[in-house]
């Protein structure tokens, strides 16, 4: 294969549309500062890791005529990245000259794998973390809160950063266009209800408890138009109202099924990709949900940025009565229980740091509005991966059901951010298995290269020309567990 210069490796940097919504300004009385400028370092650390790759591979890639060429390589690779290049290419290069799309996807795979088995080294505050979260949504009177996000990249930060969650008292399992597998999900509810039962994890089956189920849309408020969900026509109402629709097919598949949706509440989340702001819908005290009744984050921000902390607090648990008790269109039957309004309240205030955040580290507004995703994740989640715009999550179990997500990814996402520009496009494989359970890791590793062959010929046009390759991992279910790369 000829060389693939790198010229056109790195998109041109984004401008911010020229009509920003009024920007946000840093130094709320309800940040946390502190929790601020660790998850800066950590995002600061994360991104100049994938910065660095391509200068890199440049540098490489201008020597491959040179005496020495594979070793001097080698070294450069070596002290600037932390991995050793695939001695194979280097060896051809002299042949067709370097193939670098090669060595990108290489390079990419290789610091996805670092960056993902160096997250947990050293992390033990992450399950006390956890545990005081978990405890928090007992409090509340839910027993699981379980989240479904649209995959687009730039919601990749929603637990850790945008609602500021523990990385293990939720799960979250991306769908496009927040389109969550509603038959996947009653199986999952019933296996949480199986422990109360039968373990009294996190609470016997008596307590009156609750599951949550959120769904989280998005939208762009600078550019609404172009982008905005790509899996709904950039439409923000169709996003919202699509999520809505399918938190209540949930909760009915449950009454259905089993008699007992009141165990059930649901939570409406939007995300305005371009600042981070989040719309909750309040539910009403029959667990009904307007797409009219929400609280607005940046609108609180706004109003109470001047206030002293107590006053701001209160007007943020102001807001949200005021939504509660609005006429017209929103109106809805009263307010919803207790514990609901408590973790709204929680959410509203944790938003509230990452607008600050946001407003401190990205001048109130990120510069790149839309796609810069570096990765398609195909398969189960890496909740590793949180640092917004990194990954598209495309979640598959097969690619008959998966087809439509993992299109959007390729097709409308990165054919333009990569493709285009002779990038190819890297997708990650990922799947864990049961170490307790006999043959569960055969059946995984079998069930990767079923979805490696089904990817590399469902985009053949691309696998043909070295514009897409798949890297497939492995590992135990339990969190902190290391990945296992599959050989081909």
């Amino acid at each position: 294969m000829a060389a693939q210069p790198l010229v056109s490796a790195v998109p041109p940097k984004a401008q911010a549309p020229l009509d920003v919504p009024s920007v946000l300004k840093p130094g709320h009385p309800l940040a946390d500062v502190a929790d601020n400028e660790r998850l800066y370092a950590f995002e600061s650390g994360f991104r100049d890791r994938f910065a660095n790759l391509v200068p890199v591979l440049k540098e490489v890639h201008a020597l491959q005529h040179e005496r020495d060429f594979e070793e001097k390589a080698q070294r450069i690779v070596e002290d600037n990245l932390g991995y050793r290049l695939p001695e194979r290419v280097l060896e051809d290069a002299w042949i067709n000259d370097l193939d670098t799309r090669e060595l990108y996807l290489h390079g990419t795979f290789e610091l996805f794998d670092q960056l993902v088995n160096e997250y947990w080294a050293g992390r033990d505050d992450l399950v006390d973390e956890a545990e005081r979260a978990i405890a928090y949504f007992l409090d509340c009177d839910f027993h699981e809160v379980d989240i479904s996000p649209c995959s687009d990249g730039r919601l990749l930060s929603l637990r850790r950063f945008i609602l500021r969650l523990p990385d293990l008292a939720v799960r979250v399992k991306s769908y496009a266009g927040a389109q969550f597998d509603i038959e996947e999900d009653v199986r999952h509810w019933t296996k949480r209800e199986l422990l109360r039962f039968r373990e009294g994890r996190p609470t016997t089956a008596d307590v009156p408890s609750r599951y949550l189920k959120i769904a989280a849309y998005h939208y762009s408020s600078a550019d609404p138009h172009h982008q905005g969900c790509a899996a709904h026509g950039n439409s923000e109402r169709d996003a919202a109202d699509a999520a809505l629709r399918q938190l209540r097919a949930f909760r009915q598949a449950i009454e259905n099924t089993y008699c007992c949706g009141a165990s059930v509440d649901t939570l409406l989340i939007g995300v305005d990709t371009d600042t981070d702001a989040v719309k909750i819908h309040i539910p009403d005290a029959d667990t009904r949900m307007s797409l009219y009744r929400f609280v607005d984050s940046a609108k609180v921000y706004r109003e109470t940025q001047e206030l002293d902390g107590r006053e701001a607090e209160l007007r943020v648990y102001q807001s949200i009565q005021d939504a509660i008790h609005q006429q017209g269109w929103g109106h809805g039957n009263g307010a919803p229980h207790e514990g609901m309004l408590r973790l709204i309240s929680r959410l509203l205030l944790n938003n509230i740091s990452q607008l600050d955040y946001v407003a401190r580290y990205h001048n109130g507004h990120y510069a790149d509005v839309g796609h810069r995703e570096r990765v398609i994740i195909v398969g189960q989640e890496v909740e590793e991966m949180q640092v917004r715009n990194f990954a598209y999550f495309a979640h598959l179990e097969t690619m008959e059901e998966g087809a439509h997500g993992m299109d959007v990814g390729v097709n409308k996402i990165f054919r333009q951010l990569n493709v285009e520009r002779g990038l190819p496009v890297p997708v990650v494989i990922h799947y864990r298995y049961d170490r307790k359970v006999p043959g569960s890791r055969e059946r995984v590793e079998a069930r990767c290269r079923r979805i490696r062959d089904q990817i590399m010929a469902r985009y053949r046009e691309l696998a043909e020309k070295g514009l897409i390759g798949c890297h497939m991992v492995i590992r135990d279910k339990r969190s902190g567990s290391q990945l296992e790369p599959l050989a081909g």
